[in-house]
């Protein structure tokens, strides 16, 4: 029986209210209090907009879904109504039916975002480490809420970098885990699949979100835009290969039954494992430490029960320092409150 390591019965234990969505009723709110201002994005299944809450003339987003099945729609607003509240998640503060243009949307929190480019292009220690805590606090606050993400991306991630607010945004994808389901594999991007997606291993779990966050690990720490970038799925599963080697790979597929069928040569060639220390430059030697690339490598695993789950990652040595700076503030906050001993 495939079960995850952490949080597996995190929806059993919470009952069909929780995670019933089909069952979940809307009641949708019109949109007149709402104004456009200009679009920011947008995708396969939505566009997105910034306006303004004319009620109290607040900056929000406006997350206009394209037409796609109800049961997706029912999906994303439960999750996010489970969610909204948790730490560095992104708040869902209404619904919205225009009967006019037949169009549902969601309207969100607000962030002032960088650009992920820029930001990766530019970011210092620091930076990486308070960026990438942040991410995986979200993480475990949502996988203790038995919710995989499943596309955990630099794109979907909102950051401020001034006051380094962070917003995990995009719940579009996320699904409610249960322990030996078979899920669907075409989820997340292609740069960001972990391998039991690019491989048909059906029945994964939480750990698939954290190998999104190795992925955007590495790309901040060796300055690279994404580290993994293949042309297809096969190619993108050749780069994984190509970098961790042929000889655990093998091990994987055999520990879970897996085969692969493809016509693509280049899976059936052999490949060693390259040390991540041959991916320091003097570019980035000041990211690379011993610490950086031992977390990396407990997140970069072919087999997900292997990888380090979020609460595990935070408490990884690379973080020391950050989690002293968050211990502080929250005893300077205690103090500030007037509930001090004596």
């Amino acid at each position: 029986m495939a079960v995850a390591r952490v949080y597996a019965d995190v929806n059993a234990r919470l009952g069909p209210g929780w995670y019933d969505y089909e069952r979940l009723h809307i009641d949708w709110s019109e949109p007149d209090r709402y104004e456009i201002i200009q679009r920011v994005g947008g995708g396969k299944y939505s566009e997105v907009f910034e306006g303004i809450d004319m009620t109290n003339e607040e900056t929000i987003i406006i997350k206009v879904l394209k037409p796609i099945a109800k049961r997706k729609i029912k999906r994303e607003i439960k999750i996010l109504r489970n969610l909204t509240g948790g730490p560095n998640v992104i708040s869902l503060l209404n619904v919205v039916h225009d009967p006019v243009s037949r169009s549902n949307s969601l309207i969100m929190e607000y962030v002032s975002n960088c650009d992920w480019r820029e930001l990766y292009a530019t970011m210092t220690e620091t930076e990486i480490k308070h960026y990438t805590f942040q991410l995986l606090k979200a993480l475990d606050f949502v996988h203790s809420r038995g919710i995989m993400h499943r596309d955990v991306k630099p794109q979907n991630v909102m950051y401020e970098r001034e006051n380094r607010k962070l917003r995990l945004i995009d719940w579009g994808l996320a699904e409610f885990y249960h322990p030996d389901t078979e899920y669907h594999v075409r989820v997340g991007s292609r740069y960001y699949k972990g391998s039991e997606l690019l491989v048909g291993y059906k029945k994964y779990d939480y750990s698939l979100d954290m190998w999104s966050v190795g992925c955007m690990l590495a790309s901040m720490l060796f300055g690279r835009e994404n580290f993994f970038r293949g042309r297809d799925n096969d190619d993108q599963l050749v780069r994984q290969i190509k970098v961790l080697g042929t000889e655990s790979f093998e091990k994987y597929l055999e520990k879970y039954g897996l085969y692969i069928q493809t016509d693509n040569t280049a899976l059936l060639e052999s490949y060693p494992r390259i040390p991540w220390t041959r991916f320091i430059t003097n570019e980035n030697r000041t990211n690379t430490t011993n610490e950086a690339l031992d977390l990396l490598d407990r997140l970069l695993r072919y087999d997900h029960s292997e990888r380090l789950s979020a609460a595990e990652a935070q408490a990884h040595t690379y973080f020391n320092n950050v989690r002293l700076e968050t211990t502080s503030k929250s005893a300077e906050r205690f103090s500030d409150s007037g509930f001090c001993s004596t």
